[in-house]
């Protein structure tokens, strides 16, 4: 029997044949604080940084360049002056995936290199609606969820940033209150880079008010990647977060999640697994997880953090 050729719009790599892509003996490693990057409970290792994240950025500095490249000849040939527009990066996937770990490195090392100092990061949580608007809504417990993010105002954001227009404000987001911070921005004036995070980059749009216009947060990225891992080991993380968190950010007086404090650990356990349960899971199952063939690049991970395979979309 003739076998049946199997298609993928993805190359595939493993870890140690995407490491072999760019080599990189000289990097200055020394002037990477990794504890500052990494995230709470996970482990960012200099093995990670030199076999995943340079070859990775190696690849995004090819893009960034044709990307210039492009707008360069089209304003040659419209005989327009040249506008600066930043590349835009999406970074998508799962609560407590690792995706902030993800964007930080990126960050970091584009900002490295000559011809991208200036590298912008946002979060997409400084776009959640205020607390007050949620809990008016009935929907505080859907907080990450599509409906529970201000469409509109975050395509507008987007839709600035790729206009070429300078100073923009970007809401900040405070995890230790669990709300939007009122009146507080970062500005965001013409980096050359610009990276937004969040579990929601990758959704199509629910905003009844833009669904005539179809536009989508990621209409606006030239270039997404999506942090994957097993179901089982996200949850795995979370709990593990929520169980530092408790020994920490919780203990404050002022945190939103201070009467987690006195929990004990298997009454820890079981609240954070009823949170995954109940929130994180039908979101990551119903909203998140279907996007991820949306994405140029998907990160999967080991269930140590450690990233196990790439899968790049073809050119």
């Amino acid at each position: 029997m003739k076998s049946i050729a199997t298609f993928s719009p993805y190359h595939s790599f493993s870890r140690e044949a995407w490491s072999r892509l760019d080599s990189h003996p000289d990097f200055p490693f020394s002037e990477i604080d990794l504890p500052r990057l990494q995230a709470l409970n996970e482990p960012l290792t200099v093995d990670e940084v030199r076999d995943i994240y340079l070859p990775l950025c190696r690849l995004l500095q090819i893009h960034i360049q044709h990307h210039k490249n492009l707008h360069r000849e089209y304003s040659q040939f419209f005989h327009r002056e040249i506008q600066h527009v930043p590349y835009v990066i999406g970074i998508a996937g799962s609560v407590a995936v690792g995706k902030s770990t993800t964007a930080r490195v990126l960050h970091k090392l584009l900002s490295m290199n000559a011809a991208t100092p200036r590298v912008a990061l946002i979060t997409t949580d400084g776009f959640l609606y205020p607390n007050s608007v949620l809990e008016e809504q009935g929907i505080l417990n859907r907080k990450g969820f599509p409906e529970s993010y201000d469409a509109s105002r975050l395509l507008n954001f987007l839709s600035a940033v790729k206009s070429g227009r300078r100073n923009l404000l970007s809401p900040k987001y405070s995890h230790l209150y669990y709300d939007v911070i009122p009146d507080e921005y970062d500005i965001i004036d013409q980096p050359d880079v610009l990276i937004v995070e969040g579990i929601n980059v990758l959704q199509v749009n629910t905003n009844p008010s833009f669904s005539r216009r179809k536009i989508f947060v990621s209409d606006f990225f030239d270039f997404s990647i999506y942090v994957d891992a097993d179901t089982e080991s996200i949850r795995n993380w979370y709990v593990h977060r929520f169980l530092l968190l408790k020994e920490t950010a919780f203990q404050q007086p002022d945190s939103f999640f201070y009467h987690y404090a006195d929990l004990t650990e298997s009454e820890a356990i079981a609240m954070a697994n009823n949170v995954w349960e109940e929130i994180n899971l039908p979101n990551l199952r119903d909203n998140i997880l279907p996007t991820r063939l949306r994405s140029s690049l998907i990160l999967e991970k080991s269930p140590d953090h450690s990233v196990r395979n790439i899968r790049l979309r073809k050119v």
